[in-house]
């Protein structure tokens, strides 16, 4: 039987109704844009916080190369469109490419886990893993921020882009808990285990409950997807995996929900 998460059903979705124009409908909100392949490859180069790129499918050129190198070394994600999203986005040059600036400043993982041990604190971690619905992420960060957690991991793809919108939802909380982007989960995963974190996911018919667990210790909680649950391969890599008890047969917690559930019970068990 294919596991499925417990915590991670009814993750918000997008209205619908008619869109005559599936492009301009992705207008990013309150995001400044650089346009163009050089002031793109500059930003790059000085460290400027992109939370994405845009680039033409068929761009080619000297730049585009090292446009894609930098991003990817950034964990920077590139997303290939057709000139119709590129146009929507702008009406100057953009020479095939936009990058849009983040919000946020993301921060390298091994040197947030550095700082808090170094700051004497018990590392307590989330990794978001393809929420796509910025609200949840909003709320997600509340949470954590209210019940102690240092840091927030995200994968580069596949994944709502923290934007105005996600800011607003976190009534702040994005600004004051560290951003961690990394091109791969699995590694990063592998970073945690490295310095002693433990790494636990929910899931509907693990037999431990989530006060089962110790969360005194150092721990990352895998956060999944409103329909697919935790990715198999992150619930094999995980040290533990719990259920969250429920009073009723209603299927599942809203993932904002179930994370403000499972920091609270850190909080507890951290102060008691």
């Amino acid at each position: 039987m294919e596991r499925k998460s417990h915590t991670f059903k009814g993750e918000r979705k997008s209205g619908g109704g008619h869109r005559p124009n599936k492009y301009a409908t992705q207008r990013p909100k309150q995001s400044a844009m650089v346009i163009g392949r050089q002031p793109i490859l500059e930003a790059l180069k000085i460290g400027k916080p992109i939370e994405r790129i845009y680039m033409l499918r068929s761009a080619t050129g000297d730049i585009i190369p090292q446009i894609i190198e930098l991003a990817q070394n950034n964990s920077i994600p590139v997303n290939y469109v057709p000139v119709e999203k590129l146009n929507a986005l702008t009406q100057a040059n953009h020479q095939g490419c936009i990058a849009l600036t983040s919000n946020v400043t993301y921060l390298d993982l091994q040197d947030v886990i550095s700082h808090v041990i170094e700051q004497g604190a018990t590392p307590l971690f989330l990794i978001l893993d393809g929420i796509t619905d910025v609200r949840n992420i909003g709320g997600i960060a509340r949470s954590a921020v209210c019940c102690g957690a240092q840091a927030i991991i995200i994968p580069d793809k596949g994944i709502a882009a923290l934007n105005e919108e996600a800011m607003k939802s976190s009534a702040g909380a994005l600004e004051k808990i560290a951003i961690c982007r990394v091109n791969s989960l699995n590694k990063a995963i592998d970073t945690l285990h490295l310095n002693g974190i433990k790494v636990l996911s929910s899931e509907m018919e693990a037999p431990a409950k989530l006060y089962d667990c110790n969360l005194k210790e150092p721990v990352a909680v895998i956060m999944g997807s409103e329909d697919k649950g935790v990715y198999p391969a992150l619930i094999k890599a995980s040290d533990e995996l719990f259920h969250i008890p429920m009073a009723g047969s209603f299927e599942s917690f809203n993932v904002s929900v179930a994370a403000g559930i499972i920091l609270y019970e850190a909080l507890k068990q951290r102060t008691v």
